[in-house]
Order: C-alpha cells, then structure tokens, then sequence
C-alpha cells in the first residue's frame, strides 16, 4: 500500500532533479565548488581579527611548488607613512571615497575595451586585495566577475586601515618577495618603518610588473615614474585621512 504514493512522488519529480539526484558524483562537485564560491566570503571575516595573517594564493602556489617564499609580517605602525601614501597615490588615489571598486574609473574602462583602445589595470586596492588573497592572477572576465563582489565585500567587512595593512603584506615585489617588510629589506636593506620618499615611490611603482620592474635596480623610466609618485604622495593629505585618522 505504501508503494503507489512512492512510485507517483517520483513521477511527479522533475526530470532535472532526478537526473541530478541519480548522478552523486556530479552533485558531489557542484556542492565542492559552491563550498569554494561560499569560502572567500567567510574568510573575510576571520581576517577581521589583527592577530591572523593572510596569505595569497601566489604565496600558497610557491609552497605548492616548493619555492618557497620570503613574507615578514608587520602592521600597519610599523609601515613608514610615506609609503602608504605612495602606494594610494599610484595604485588607488580614491581608496578613501569609494566602496571598493572606482565605479566611474571601471566604466570608463568598459567604454575603452568596447572602442577596441588600450586599456588600464583599472583595479583598486580592495579589488588588488581580494584577487591576491582569492583569485588567480591571469585577466579574464570570469575573474573580473569574481573579482567585482569580493573586493566591495571586502571594502564593507575591513576597515580600510585593516584593508591596507593586509594589502601591504601580500603584495609582491618580487620573485618570492611579498610584503612591504621583505621588500624594503630585500632592495633597500632597510625596515619598512625606515623607507624614503624615493624608496617608497620606488616600490610604490614596481608594484604593477614586480617581476619585469626592480624597485631596488630602477631603470630611467621607473626613477621618472617615482618622481611622479614622490610629487602626488607630498601633497596627499586629504587623500589618506582614512588612514590615519
């Protein structure tokens, strides 16, 4: 007697839903990836908490292969000023006015691409942040799809002192260099909290091409470039309130 209802519920079951439900393998991987998709979300709000240090995934493919890598951790205090500043100027000059993602700059951008004109990065320092600490580093619009949500939840979890400090630590400058104190150390031989004006600007501009630009090895055009950046980073104070009030 039991049987017939049995039989008509899964008559009357979605053929869809049947063959998913038929196919354990496949669901198995459609709920790992959803798992994955879920995962950054979560993880923005364990890097709330001061005492936990990201890692990117750059960082993760060098342990990976075995490469190694050279990270010192330092917070945002033991950061020069002046290289804040000179990253802000170079990378995200709006970092303090917008929500994550520079919706004019990024509109701009699309109008470029569909005029077939050569484009910028467009990326601000949440969308930077997000795509090292989740993503892969190759352009593609399924990335950049990705990227978009990432960086604006980011931007709304993180305070942007905490944004920065955990940017600033993850970033590369180098084959196996990532994080400012590595990097100060690595081409100037100082500590992050004794970089220059020039030194600062120097790293500040390597940061697009950290494998092609050497910030402790410049050629003329990166010493002009850091110029620039020295120039905008003096007169920034309005720009990086954010930050340090």
């Amino acid at each position: 007697m039991d049987i017939a209802p049995e039989t008509e519920d899964i008559a009357d079951m979605p053929a869809r839903r049947r063959w998913f439900e038929n196919r354990p393998m496949l669901k198995r991987i459609v709920l790992a990836v959803l798992a994955l998709v879920i995962l950054p979300y979560v993880l923005i709000f364990f890097y709330l908490l001061p005492f936990i240090h990201p890692v990117s995934t750059l960082m993760l493919r060098d342990l990976v292969l075995l490469r190694g890598y050279d990270r010192r951790w330092v917070s945002l205090d033991q950061i020069s000023p002046v290289l804040v500043q000179s990253v802000m100027m170079s990378e995200d000059g709006q970092y303090c006015f917008h929500g994550g993602v520079d919706w004019a700059e990024m509109r701009m951008l699309v109008e470029d691409t569909l005029k077939g004109q050569a484009t910028r990065g467009g990326s601000t320092i949440p969308m930077q942040t997000a795509k090292n600490l989740f993503l892969w580093n190759s352009r593609s619009f399924v990335r950049k799809a990705m990227e978009l949500p990432l960086a604006v939840s980011t931007d709304f979890v993180l305070s942007k002192r905490r944004l920065m400090e955990i940017y600033l630590n993850i970033a590369e400058w180098g084959p196996g260099i990532y994080g400012v104190e590595a990097a100060a150390q690595h081409h100037f031989k100082v500590p992050a909290s004794k970089l220059t004006r020039r030194q600062a600007s120097l790293l500040a501009v390597s940061l697009p091409n950290p494998i092609d630009r050497n910030a402790g090895k410049p050629g003329r055009g990166l010493r002009r470039l850091a110029g620039v950046i020295e120039r905008r980073a003096q007169g920034s104070g309005e720009y990086i309130k954010c930050i340090y009030e």
